[in-house]
């Protein structure tokens, strides 16, 4: 039983950074979005 619990809060440590860091990747693209459209627009 302790193995188990020992494992939960490992994999759970896990998912909860996983989830950070796909959020700080989406921001990421979000913020090449905006310039290349930006860009895009000045270019006009």
């Amino acid at each position: 039983m302790r193995k188990f619990v020992g494992f939960a809060v490992v994999a759970g440590a896990l998912l909860v950074s996983a989830c950070n860091t796909i959020e700080g990747a989406g921001k990421d693209v979000s913020s090449a979005g905006k310039t290349v459209a930006k860009t895009a627009d000045d270019a006009k």
